[in-house]
């Protein structure tokens, strides 16, 4: 009887020395971040829209009696139907190229009140519904990565340049195999729109003498990723260029030119070779 009670108060000692111990590992571990899922509400005689900011990258559904596809043509809207009237509730998770995931419950209505849902808008293309599928893959990879480039975050912040309000600033050079992607950061502080012109970039020599012509090469980007067309009155907005891979020759510089139609707020940067040889590997 001894041995039992003794036995059992070492027990009882045991569970309250490592009780402290316990809840000091549980509140020193990684933190959970629950992401709560939205009602859908979606029936079987009608197609409803879900318009995401970018592209789709995974669709789960959680029941067969759930139709989803993406739509035709496009990467960033997915079509969702009831395959049976009157389904059991179940669930959607999809993923998207800036790495959000989403999360739906969805139900069953004869009548849903919404057919069309866009959540929020891409950071390039803001005024844009439908983004288009390209042909080849090697363009879809090179597309996805300048989205991808468009949200990070500067790494260059003393190449600038602004003029009557105006800036223009690079953020960022980075490099995938054979092709260069140039972060630019645009701004504009005034009232006035800036209509872009021209967005020009050719190598000349760094100080052009009147004796002598300066020969000019001038790039031709491969890819525009952002609003080039316009940049509203008090704004900010992110482009990503791509050209093709290249080094600066010696006593030259890389010239960038943003040019205002029908405007005087025209903006230059001149950019070294080092910046260029320093451009940072996208994984």
């Amino acid at each position: 009887m001894m041995r039992m009670i003794c036995a059992a108060g070492i027990s009882l000692w045991m569970l309250l020395f490592h009780l402290p111990v316990m809840a000091q590992g549980l509140a020193s571990g990684t933190q959970q971040t629950s992401i709560q899922p939205l009602p859908l509400s979606i029936t079987y005689g009608k197609t409803t829209n879900l318009i995401f900011p970018y592209m789709i990258k995974s669709v789960d559904k959680g029941s067969r009696e759930v139709l989803v596809q993406i739509a035709k043509g496009v990467e960033n809207i997915l079509q969702v139907k009831a395959a049976k009237q009157g389904f059991e509730e179940t669930n959607l998770t999809v993923v998207t190229a800036d790495g959000k995931l989403y999360s739906y419950v969805l139900n069953y209505t004869a009548n849903p009140v919404t057919l069309n849902i866009k959540l929020g808008s891409s950071l390039n293309y803001p005024k844009t519904d439908a983004l288009f599928s390209y042909k080849s893959d090697n363009e879809a990879k090179v597309y996805d990565i300048t989205e991808q480039i468009a949200l990070k975050k500067p790494l260059i912040r003393n190449i600038r340049c602004s003029n009557y309000e105006v800036s223009l600033g690079l953020s960022a050079v980075y490099i995938k195999e054979d092709r260069l992607y140039f972060q630019f950061a645009l701004g504009n502080n005034s009232n006035v729109d800036y209509n872009i012109d021209a967005f020009r970039f050719y190598i000349r020599d760094q100080k052009k003498s009147k004796r002598t012509s300066s020969q000019e090469y001038e790039l031709q980007p491969l890819q525009l990723a952002g609003n080039v067309q316009i940049i509203r009155g008090n704004s900010e907005q992110s482009v990503v260029v791509v050209l093709p891979k290249f080094t600066i020759p010696d006593k030259k510089l890389l010239f960038i030119q943003l040019m205002e139609q029908n405007g005087g707020r025209n903006l230059e940067l001149k950019i070294k070779n080092k910046i260029i040889v320093g451009a940072k590997a996208v994984r």
